[in-house]
């Protein structure tokens, strides 16, 4: 927690981190980048200091380059991103209900998954596996990054400014929302795939 004195607005690091965080997220999800947005949004809690939308634009930035990257990379190298990223069960399931609604509610999904861990990485590399229109592809993943990066930063900020003498306080709580407000949208996605299996289920239930 005591990094997070090393936070702030003269320092090169927040933004670098800012940037680079949500690039590399987008291939790696084991690298913590809302973990990272939101820790600056924690240390500049307080501050009206009109460089955080600095912060806030390279978060999004980076973000949509990594989307884009993912893309680049499953429409190039299908067969190595396949075997490395969905030859497992899990990951072919994954990829199985990345394409059925991707072909069902596309962009709106792709907004989605960016606040599902792991979702972000399997729907952007499925988008260029199956060659989803770029053009829709990139307007969908710069909404998600601005929503993104805006939300991860002011949660930050909200938690900073409740616990402005108790930062780590504040970076526990701001976590602590973003990771309910992730199991809330995967559980709503989880229930709604579970009723449309019913629904489709049902007629062939009549007509037996």
């Amino acid at each position: 927690m005591s990094q997070l004195t090393a936070l702030h607005l003269d320092s090169v690091l927040s933004y670098v981190l800012a940037f680079a965080m949500p690039l590399l997220d987008a291939l790696l999800p084991i690298v913590p980048s809302e973990t990272a947005i939101i820790a600056l949004g924690v240390a500049t809690a307080g501050s009206a200091d009109p460089r955080i939308a600095v912060i806030v634009a390279l978060a999004a930035l980076g973000a949509f380059l990594g989307d884009n990257l993912s893309y680049l990379l499953g429409r190039h190298y299908a067969p190595a991103v396949t075997r490395r990223f969905f030859s497992s069960k899990k990951g072919l399931h994954r990829r199985e209900w990345a394409e059925h609604t991707l072909a069902r509610v596309g962009g709106r999904m792709i907004v989605v998954c960016r606040f599902i861990p792991g979702g972000r990485t399997a729907v952007t590399l499925t988008c260029g596996i199956v060659g989803y229109r770029r053009r829709s592809f990139a307007a969908a993943v710069a909404l998600a990054a601005a929503l993104w990066a805006s939300y991860a930063f002011f949660v930050g900020r909200i938690g900073g400014k409740a616990f402005e003498h108790r930062p780590w306080v504040g970076f526990l709580l701001a976590l602590a929302i973003a990771l309910g407000v992730s199991v809330v949208i995967d559980v709503g996605r989880r229930l709604h795939r579970h009723l449309r299996s019913a629904e489709r289920r049902g007629p062939r239930a009549r007509v037996r």
